[in-house]
């Protein structure tokens, strides 16, 4: 959904953003019309020489090169500082997805139990749920984090790959249901905990570990809303070369514990 003001309320189909990008301005009296007549060519300049001074001939080179603008998704729509926060935000997702994908999250460990009536603490061999849940939230904080932001933006290639992203999603609903994650309003995602803890080991490596489960293509859709970020934060210089607005925002949310 589109709200008027042109921020994205939600991530849904990438095609409801495409109208944003479209325009049936004609543009073809701008670029038409020269000849080797020279008859003609001096009334196409007195024609030309009249849209220019009643403004109509300005008005349309504005309209192109605004069309232009957002045709080359130069980053004109975001700003040097939300395309940064975008690509922070992708790359925590990304970091945050590849966490839950370490084998050794998954193994059984010997922990330590206290009996809640006794008080008497006990040995036992099990996976340590404490640090599974740290790491499943973490994803998630992450993944409403770049819905929320790119939903926000106005670069389409960031849309893009955010809507494959909530897609891919959208298709594994049902396994994530399984395991105590479900899809709330604007397609961010809401766990409980308790049915987490609940959930049969083998869904939660089906979901979390390995290339195509879920957090491994979800990881793949993060470095793409990254790079679609960075490519329209790059700016031409006067010596042909591209350079990247850097800040010092990107570090400090990528190198958090996850």
């Amino acid at each position: 959904m589109v709200k008027e003001n042109g921020i994205m309320s939600e991530i849904k189909s990438f095609s409801d953003y495409t109208s944003k990008y479209n325009s049936n301005v004609d543009y073809s009296a701008l670029f038409g019309g020269t000849s080797d007549s020279s008859s003609v060519g001096n009334t196409n300049m007195l024609s030309d020489y009249a849209a220019i001074k009643n403004g109509s001939y300005g008005k349309l080179m504005k309209a192109y090169y605004a069309k232009q603008d957002a045709e080359k998704l130069s980053g004109k729509g975001d700003t040097s500082q939300k395309l940064t926060l975008m690509k922070t935000s992708a790359d925590s997702l990304k970091k945050s997805a590849d966490a839950l994908n370490d084998a050794s999250l998954w193994e059984k460990k010997k922990i330590k139990k206290k009996d809640e009536k006794t008080g008497e603490e006990t040995e036992v061999e099990d996976y340590d749920w404490d640090a599974i849940t740290k790491k499943v939230k973490s994803f998630i904080d992450d993944y409403n984090d770049v819905v929320k932001e790119a939903g926000e933006s106005n670069t389409k290639d960031v849309l893009r790959n955010a809507s494959w992203m909530t897609g891919m999603t959208d298709k594994t609903s049902h396994l994530l249901s399984k395991i105590g994650i479900t899809i709330g309003k604007g397609n961010k995602l809401e766990l409980d905990e308790d049915e987490l803890k609940k959930a049969d080991i083998s869904s939660l490596k089906t979901v979390f570990t390995g290339y195509n489960s879920f957090a491994g293509k979800t990881a793949q859709k993060a470095a793409g809303i990254s790079n679609a970020a960075n490519r329209a934060s790059a700016t031409y210089t006067n010596n042909g070369t591209y350079s990247k607005k850097d800040s010092s925002l990107t570090s400090s949310k990528i190198d958090k514990e996850v």
